[in-house]
């Protein structure tokens, strides 16, 4: 079942929540929709969102799709590749993210540049 729609740069993507961090994903869902021009970190697009937590379950190295919230800079990620910090190919944050949900497919990225519109919204609004 997909719980989210991810427009990234025009482009629409759907997305279903995680467990990993419960209350990170609650606040979340409380202050959805969110959106921002997003910055390209290797194959990870972040953008700030209005929401300010603690670390939760949180880990850098995550699974390709994952969106994530980042306590440090408290930004949503989108990871769907290897980032400057990655060992090998995998997604990896700069410091330990809040995983709360994944993107079910990744191809459409491949080509999204910085400051591309991410808006995030829950699937039925």
């Amino acid at each position: 079942m997909t719980d989210l729609r991810v427009t990234v740069g025009g482009r629409e993507l759907e997305a279903v929540w995680t467990d990993d961090a419960p209350e990170t994903k609650a606040a979340l869902a409380d202050a959805l929709p969110v959106a921002g021009d997003a910055t390209r970190w290797g194959d990870e697009l972040y953008f700030d969102v209005p929401i300010d937590l603690p670390a939760e379950n949180a880990r850098a190295v995550v699974p390709e799709g994952a969106i994530a919230y980042w306590p440090t800079g408290n930004v949503l990620c989108l990871f769907w590749g290897p980032t400057p910090a990655s060992e090998d190919d995998e997604p990896r944050a700069a410091s330990p993210v809040n995983v709360v949900a994944r993107v079910t497919e990744t191809e459409l990225l491949a080509d999204v540049v910085s400051g591309a519109r991410v808006r995030l919204k829950r699937m039925d609004d």
